[in-house]
């Protein structure tokens, strides 16, 4: 039995996909139409819809992997797939994001951003001291400007909230 799960490991995908389907599903059906509707498509179409192609989608890679299909194998051009995974990348990367969610509500998203942006190219190897957290700190605020000043949707400034 569990030789015949290995050869088939695919099945999980198509496992998570069903049930990513059916949470999309239920929550797009439990969404109050009477405030948003507007015309003839509501707020539920577009969750429906995603949730209603995850379900085609699970059941289409199910049918192939039962049927005998196979994913081709990575091949991994200059990578070693034989390497060991470089946990100290993914620990500090997930060191930046943890930093940015503890800190967005108290120093606002322009410091706790340069932070996640900073942190994420020292995770990832860059080294220069100088550059780096000048980047850093232009995209946070050029990210903040965007979000906040042009498309709408409001970060928290924090102590910056004036200059803005």
């Amino acid at each position: 039995m569990t030789t015949w799960l290995k050869e088939r490991s695919e099945l999980g995908v198509s496992v998570v996909l069903l049930a990513l389907g059916a949470l999309v599903l239920t929550d797009a059906l439990r969404i109050p139409t009477d405030f948003a509707q507007r015309g003839p498509v509501g707020p539920k179409a577009v969750p429906i819809l995603v949730g209603s192609l995850l379900l085609i989608v699970a059941v289409l890679l199910a049918r192939d992997v039962l049927r005998g299909g196979k994913g081709e194998a990575e091949g991994g051009e200059d990578i070693d797939l034989t390497a060991p995974a470089d946990l100290r990348t993914v620990l500090l990367l997930c060191g930046a994001f943890l930093a940015n969610a503890a800190l967005i509500g108290l120093v606002g998203f322009p410091i706790s951003g340069a932070i996640l942006f900073w942190g994420a190219a020292y995770a990832l190897g860059s080294r220069n001291l100088v550059r780096d957290p000048l980047i850093a700190a232009g995209m946070s605020v050029a990210t903040f400007l965007i979000f906040n000043n042009l498309l709408g949707v409001p970060l928290p400034g924090g102590p910056l909230m004036e200059v803005f």
